[in-house]
């Protein structure tokens, strides 16, 4: 008895190994649904739909990218967290991946990590320092000098809590010791304008459009937050030159992920349409002229660095005290 029900144990194994490998072998097979959690027309859902449409050529299969809005990309992590690990569907991620986990914890409903499968890193948008044109600030230096001789005089816009504007506000002034204050909106186009007006001191933003608002006198630069000068911005300095070290690290970033427990080959697939995506000249223009820089990776390195970026936001969401809203 032991041995015949042994050998049915070994034949039912065997059967799921066969239809899982027929199942890697032919994927994809059908439509792959991408989940974004922004709304259509921002950064990540941009990149996840050029992305997207070069896959489906290497892949030979439709992508079809659904924006899933709501509570900064919450409602459409958990829903790709719960899904089939078949391939199918996909979530195209931001910072915020990370970062709702850290300010919400155990209430986020998942796990950022373990939860997920890495696919690989899709580009970074590195954040540039701007206020009014007629601001009487001229350097990074002179905003943390100002908070420091009144606390809190210095104010910093963002698109809402928990967003790269504020934390990569708190981490300058967690690092420079001083306390400044926050004001969320919704969304980065009403922050730019009352920066514009000059009743914001200052924001992080995107490098999108930036060099024609600061050509036509409607913004001034302060830094960069790249390692490098940017040749768009000539004679501004970079974060790490204003005393900064490292800041590249927190540009934002988008990448894409697939359910726990897909199937190496599957990631592997996908991880190879999407590295041949980010090497197109098309793309990478575009991604230029987004204020973009593609960065494929590998699933490993992927995961390294998730890891890295979830570990530096909990030490800054800890250090400045950010709270949930």
């Amino acid at each position: 008895m032991k041995k015949t029900a042994s050998a049915l144990l070994l034949c039912l194994l065997s059967a799921i190994h066969g239809w899982t490998t027929a199942q890697t072998t032919s994927y994809p097979n059908q439509t792959i649904k991408v989940l974004i959690g922004f709304a259509a027309g921002g950064p990540a859902d941009v990149i996840g739909r050029i992305v997207s449409q070069h896959m489906s050529g290497t892949l030979g299969q439709s992508m079809v990218v659904e924006n899933r809005t709501g509570a900064n990309s919450l409602i459409a992590t958990k829903e790709v967290a719960k899904a089939n690990p078949d391939g199918y569907t996909l979530l195209f991620a931001s910072l915020s991946h990370n970062v709702n986990r850290v300010l919400l914890k155990e209430k986020a409903e998942y796990d950022p990590l373990n939860n997920f499968a890495p696919i690989s890193l899709g580009a970074v948008l590195p954040l540039v320092v701007v206020t009014a044109p007629d601001s009487p600030y001229n350097s990074v230096a002179d905003l943390v000098a100002a908070a420091k001789k009144t606390p809190d005089s210095i104010s910093y816009g963002s698109a809402g809590n928990g967003g790269s504007a504020h934390l990569a506000g708190a981490l300058t002034a967690t690092v420079a010791g001083v306390k400044m204050l926050h004001v969320p909106f919704r969304g980065n186009a009403p922050a730019l304008t009352e920066v514009m007006a000059g009743r914001v001191s200052f924001m992080f933003y995107p490098m999108i459009g930036i060099a024609n608002m600061v050509a036509d006198k409607r913004l001034k630069i302060l830094a960069v937050g790249t390692s490098q000068p940017m040749p768009e911005f000539p004679g501004v300095p970079t974060m790490d030159a204003s005393g900064y070290k490292d800041f590249e690290q927190t540009a934002p970033w988008v990448g894409l992920l697939a359910p726990a427990g897909t199937p190496e080959a599957i990631v592997n697939k996908l991880n190879a349409a999407m590295n041949v995506a980010l090497k197109q000249p098309e793309v990478v223009k575009r991604m230029k002229d987004l204020g973009a820089t593609p960065s494929g990776t590998s699933p490993a390195e992927f995961r390294a660095f998730l890891t890295q970026d979830l570990e530096r936001w909990a030490k800054v969401v800890e250090a400045s005290g950010i709270k949930a809203d």
